[in-house]
C-alpha cells in the first residue's frame, strides 16, 4: 500500500522535460493531489499533538520560497535544520520535483510554484485542523501556537492585530507563546490576552522589579485519557532583537534554570507528557532537549525551519513546523503507564488549490479584510524576477529595499534587517500593497539617515554575524545576517567573534571601506526610540511607484569563506 509519504513524492512526476537554463528535468505534470492524501497519516495511540507556528499574520495563501542558504556551524554544521536545496532532498530522501520538495526547498522554485500555487491560508489549515479533530476526537488532541501570529500583514499593522486575534479564536488553540507579538506594546498584549479563551504562556518573562512571573508558565489538559503539561517559552532575546522600550518592565532570557524547575513540577503534579511550546529557535531547542531532563516533546518556532518530521534528540522529540502558514505539524503519541511508548509525525505542507477552505474562517477573513481590501490590491509596480527574502546573506525583496533607502534617503550605504517574515512575487506578478506589507509592516518603521565609520560598520556586521553563527546555541538570536546596500564583503561563519568579517567594500568605488571614514547610511527597523525618518512602507511605495518595473541584478557582493 502507497503511503502519505511516496504519493507526495510522485503524485506530480509523470512526465515531460522542457529545458531549465541549467538543463534540469522539469515537474510538468499538473498536481494530483487531494485533500484526503493530505490527511492520510498512520496514527499512533490517543493522542495528537498539532503545532502552527510563526504565521506572521498570513490569511491567506502565498509564495513563500524557502531558503537558499541556512549555515550551521559547530556541533550543528551540516545536519537539520542546516540543510538546503539538493542537500536538503537527499538527506530526506525526497524526489526532485515532487510536492514535498517544492514545500521544502528552493529547487526549481519558480517552475514548481506554477505548477503547485500558493500553500498556506488559515481557511485551509482550519480544514485540517477539524478534520483531524473529526477524526481523533476533540477530547484527544491539542492544537498549539508556537507564536509570531499577530504581526506580518497590511491587515495586522492597521487593525494592531485585532484581525488576527479574531480569526484564531475560530481555530480555537489550547495554548499559545510570543515574540513578535510583543512589538505591539505591554499593554496591547495584555489587553489581548485578557480577552482570549485560551492561555498565553511564557515561563521565561519575569518583571524587573520583583522578577515574579509576568504570564503563566504551565497549563494542563486530560486528552486522550493522558495528563499533558504544556510549558511555554517566549523568544529570549526579545528585548535585544526587538525595542525593549514597547515592553519596559519585562525582563526575558532562555532562563534553562528555571524551565528544569517547571519540567519537575509538572511531573510531580502528575503530568503523562511534558510538551514544551517553544520560540527559541531549533538550534536552541536542540541543545535544550539535552540539558533540560524530562521533557517529551518540544515544539519549536522562531527559526522558520521545516523539517517534513520530528528529530529525536535523546528522549525528546524536537518537531520545527516552519512558517507563514505553509504547514501544519503533527505528532501521534501511544503513552502507557506514563511512559511514550510509540510516535509518528509528519509535516503536512498546507497546499491551498487542493483544500476546501474552512466556510467559518473564510467568511472571518473577508470580514476582517474588507475595509482593507480596495488598498491591498493597489499595484503598485510589477516584478521581472522572483523577489524573495530568505536566505543568510541576501534576499532579493531586501536587496530592493536597501536599494530604495540609499535612493530615497540619498545615501551612499544601506542596511535591512535580516527578518525571516515576508512571503515571494513570482516572475512577472504585480506588486500590490498587499505584498510591500508582508515585507514591512511592524510598528517601529522608520528610516533613519546616519553617518557611521568604516570601524563601526565592521563592528555591526561582527555583532549581527555573531548572533547568527556563534557555535554555542544559547548565544544566537535567530534571523538572518543583516543585509547591506552599497557594500561587498566576505563572511567566514567559523572564525570567532571580530574576525568573521573582511574585505569589505564600497561598491561604487570598488575602494576599501576606510574605517577612519565616515559614510551616510540608511536603515530601518532600528530598535532605539524616537527614530526620525519616513516609514519603510511609506518611502518603498514611493520608490517602487517610481521604478514602475523591477528588475534585481544577481547579487554576488557578499562571499561566504570556509563552508565548503
Amino acid at each position: 500500500m502507497i503511503n502519505r509519504r511516496d504519493f507526495l513524492q510522485f503524485a506530480a512526476i509523470s512526465a515531460a522535460t522542457t529545458g531549465f537554463s541549467a538543463g534540469l528535468t522539469k515537474a510538468a505534470a499538473q498536481q494530483s493531489l487531494t485533500q484526503d492524501d493530505l490527511l492520510t497519516f498512520d496514527s499512533k495511540g490517543t493522542l495528537t499533538l498539532l503545532h502552527i507556528t510563526d504565521i506572521h499574520a498570513q490569511l491567506m495563501p502565498v509564495y513563500f520560497r524557502p531558503p537558499s542558504e541556512n549555515y550551521g556551524v559547530g556541533a550543528f554544521e551540516g545536519i537539520p535544520p542546516h540543510l538546503v536545496g539538493e542537500d536538503f532532498l537527499s538527506h530526506f530522501n525526497l524526489k526532485r520535483g515532487s510536492a514535498l520538495a517544492y514545500a521544502h526547498t528552493m529547487v526549481d522554485y519558480v517552475d514548481l510554484a506554477r505548477t503547485y500555487g500558493r500553500l498556506g491560508g488559515l481557511d485551509r489549515t482550519a480544514t485540517l485542523v477539524n478534520a483531524i479533530r473529526a477524526d481523533r476526537g476533540d477530547n484527544n488532541v491539542l492544537l498549539l501556537d508556537g507564536g509570531d501570529t499577530w504581526q506580518g500583514s497590511y491587515t495586522a499593522l492597521k487593525t494592531n492585530a485585532a484581525d488576527m486575534v479574531e480569526c484564531m479564536a475560530l481555530l480555537k488553540p489550547d495554548a499559545m507563546v510570543g515574540h513578535w507579538e510583543f512589538t505591539l506594546g505591554s499593554d496591547r498584549v495584555m489587553e489581548i490576552i485578557d480577552n482570549m479563551s485560551y492561555p498565553f504562556l511564557a515561563s521565561n518573562i519575569v518583571d524587573t522589579e520583583w522578577e515574579e512571573p509576568v504570564f503563566e508558565s504551565t497549563a494542563f489538559y486530560e486528552r486522550g485519557g493522558t495528563r499533558v503539561a504544556v510549558i511555554g517559552q517566549a523568544m529570549p532575546y526579545t528585548p535585544i532583537a526587538n525595542p525593549r522600550w514597547m515592553f519596559p518592565d519585562w525582563s526575558f532570557g532562555i532562563r534553562a534554570e528555571i524551565m528544569q524547575e517547571n519540567v519537575n513540577k509538572a511531573r510531580a503534579d502528575g503530568a503523562d507528557v511534558v510538551v514544551l511550546l517553544s520560540h527559541n529557535g531549533f538550534d536552541v531547542d536542540q541543545k535544550l532537549a539535552t540539558v533540560i531532563d524530562g521533557i517529551d516533546v518540544i515544539l519549536t518556532g522562531h527559526t522558520h525551519d521545516a523539517v517534513p518530521e520530528a528529530l529525536r534528540i535523546g528522549n525528546t522529540l524536537v518537531m520545527s513546523s516552519g512558517s507563514h502558514g505553509k504547514y501544519l505539524g503533527r505528532i501521534d503519541l501511544e503513552v502507557s503507564n506514563g511512559k511514550i511508548t510509540d510516535y509518528a509525525s509528519t509535516l503536512i505542507p498546507v497546499f491551498s488549490d487542493v483544500i476546501e477552505p474552512d466556510k467559518t474562517m473564510a467568511a472571518k477573513i473577508a470580514e476582517v479584510r474588507a475595509p482593507h481590501e480596495e488598498e491591498l490590491q493597489r499595484v503598485i509596480g510589477k516584478t521581472e524576477g522572483l523577489l524573495y527574502r530568505r536566505g543568510n546573506f541576501n534576499g532579493t525583496w531586501d536587496d530592493l529595499i536597501c536599494q530604495g533607502m540609499m535612493q530615497e534617503r540619498d545615501a551612499e550605504l544601506s542596511f535591512s534587517p535580516g527578518f525571516r517574515w515576508g512571503s515571494t512575487n513570482l516572475p512577472g506578478q504585480d506588486i500590490t500593497i498587499d505584498d510591500l506589507y508582508n515585507q514591512t509592516a511592524m510598528s517601529y518603521p522608520s528610516v533613519y539617515r546616519l553617518e557611521f565609520s568604516g570601524q563601526r560598520i565592521k563592528e555591526i556586521l561582527e555583532d549581527v554575524c555573531d548572533n547568527l553563527f556563534n557555535p554555542d546555541p544559547f548565544f544566537q538570536q535567530g534571523g538572518d545576517m543583516v543585509r547591506v546596500g552599497g557594500m561587498g564583503y566576505t563572511c567566514s561563519p567559523k572564525q570567532v567573534m571580530g574576525s568573521r568579517i573582511s574585505n569589505m567594500t564600497l561598491l561604487s568605488t570598488g575602494e576599501p571601506i576606510d574605517p577612519m571614514r565616515n559614510y551616510v547610511v540608511a536603515g530601518w527597523a532600528s530598535v532605539n526610540e524616537d527614530v526620525e525618518g519616513p516609514a519603510i512602507y511609506d518611502l518603498m511605495e514611493t520608490y517602487i511607484q517610481s521604478e514602475d518595473t523591477i528588475n534585481i541584478p544577481r547579487n554576488d557582493a557578499v562571499k561566504i569563506a570556509g563552508m565548503d
